[in-house]
């Protein structure tokens, strides 16, 4: 029973009435769409865990629960955050249940340096990309400051090569901000968009009217990087 609480089946049966309640209260919350998708992967895996639906769990099944997560699947930091995030919005927002082991639960926080590389070693990953569109999607990308899915989504209207500017839509905290490229990434987009002119998308994906996707520009990513040793 507690798998069909939280999803959909394509047999023509309505939502389950507490799914419904909770995409409901995500968005009146004010989260973003990705924070949707954590919240609900958060009670759709527990759910196996209490064997129970999910309107059914109690505060003691959550301990287990976390302690699971803590010792035997040794997930990251933030990945458990979002397990207990997702689960104390339910709980309160949703179901109107407030559990004190969730306000009292904090994982412990490990900051950790990111990895600075240097102009060389970007050059050298970026020439080892073999798919022309990849590699100017990343040069892009590199040279703009932009995160991977901020990317993406990049149209053509959004490029004002006589400003040099390039307008980043719902980007970090769902906020659009204009940000100036390098010289040499936006002539050699100039170039290729002059002998391809792809419409809307700045990189659109090869078989489908849609963008490239992240999925596979990080696929890509990660292959080079093993090639290279990092």
């Amino acid at each position: 029973r507690w798998r069909r609480v939280m999803c959909h089946t394509n047999r023509g049966m309505a939502m389950p009435p507490l799914r419904r309640r909770l995409l409901e209260d995500l968005p009146l919350r004010g989260l973003a769409p990705k924070t949707h998708q954590c919240d609900v992967a958060a009670v759709r895996q527990r759910a196996p865990h209490s064997r129970r639906p999910p309107d059914q769990h109690s505060e003691a099944a959550l301990r287990p629960s976390l302690l699971s997560l803590l010792h035997d699947q040794k997930v990251a930091e933030r990945t458990f955050r979002l397990h207990l995030y997702g689960t104390r919005f339910v709980s309160e927002r949703t179901l109107q249940r407030p559990w004190l082991l969730c306000v009292l639960t904090r994982p412990r926080h490990s900051p950790q340096l990111p990895i600075v590389w240097s102009p060389p070693e970007v050059r050298s990953l970026l020439a080892a990309v073999t798919r022309p569109q990849a590699q100017m999607f990343l040069r892009m990308i590199d040279a703009c400051g932009l995160r991977l899915r901020e990317g993406t989504p990049l149209q053509v209207a959004d490029i004002a090569p006589q400003r040099r500017l390039v307008r980043v839509r719902q980007g970090t905290g769902g906020q659009d901000r204009d940000v100036p490229p390098a010289e040499r990434p936006l002539e050699l987009w100039r170039l290729d968009w002059q002998h391809e002119r792809p419409r809307p998308w700045v990189f659109p994906a090869r078989h489908q009217p849609t963008s490239l996707s992240a999925t596979t520009l990080q696929q890509t990513c990660t292959h080079v990087l093993r090639q290279r040793g990092f």
